[in-house]
């Protein structure tokens, strides 16, 4: 029977950088023969982060978010997955709201606040972490390992991949304002050289996310 795998996109533009990274991630995950849906946070219903509810805490809804929204298919579908592809770009230093709200209830359904089982999640699956930013690959070294080993606790073994100093659009000449802080030539550069490496290495884990 072949693997199921969940891909998440939340980030906002189709085709770019970080929906790019996931759909190689895709790629390779299908070629070990891996059912793959895809979800993209900023096209599902409305949906919101935690509420707190603490509903996902009484015994018969254990590692359950009560909260029925746009986010529950996606939910739904990771409890049921063999492993799970997520993906963001990186705005103001963190992942985006859409994804601090998947991540939020990801998590919290599955903490017990009990010492001795702090995880009620029984069924660990691989876990892969990619996250694309305008900032050089080193600039979020902590906050990638504090999401790393979170997910390492609550969902699975994770791995991240970083894409930094992204090409953010195909020409920063045609706009109405200066992009001066960056070296436009070495964007575009990076983009021609660098990227097709890390969608290689992204189709490469999702390879082995299936493996």
């Amino acid at each position: 029977m072949s693997k199921k795998i969940v891909a998440v996109n939340a980030g906002p533009r189709k085709g770019r950088n970080t929906d790019t990274l996931i759909d190689e991630a895709i790629r390779g995950a299908q070629a070990e023969g891996a059912q793959v849906i895809k979800f993209d946070l900023f096209r599902l219903e409305k949906y919101t982060g935690c509420i707190s509810c603490f509903g996902c805490k009484k015994e018969k809804f254990k590692g359950h978010c009560v909260c029925r929204d746009g986010l529950t298919p996606v939910l739904d579908a990771i409890r049921e997955a063999d492993g799970l592809i997520l993906g963001s770009p990186n705005y103001l230093s963190q992942m985006t709201a859409s994804f601090r709200a998947l991540y939020e209830r990801l998590i919290f359904q599955n903490l017990t606040y009990n010492i001795e089982t702090p995880c009620c999640n029984e069924r660990f699956i691989p876990v892969l972490l990619i996250m694309t930013s305008n900032a050089p690959d080193d600039r979020y070294t902590a906050l990638l390992d504090e999401y790393r080993n979170t997910l390492n606790r609550f969902i699975g073994p994770a791995e991240v991949l970083v894409s930094g100093n992204t090409l953010q659009i195909d020409d920063y000449n045609k706009t109405d304002w200066v992009w001066s802080m960056f070296d436009v030539a070495e964007k575009q550069k990076r983009h021609e050289t660098v990227f097709p490496a890390e969608c290689r290495k992204a189709y490469e884990a999702g390879r082995n996310l299936v493996k």
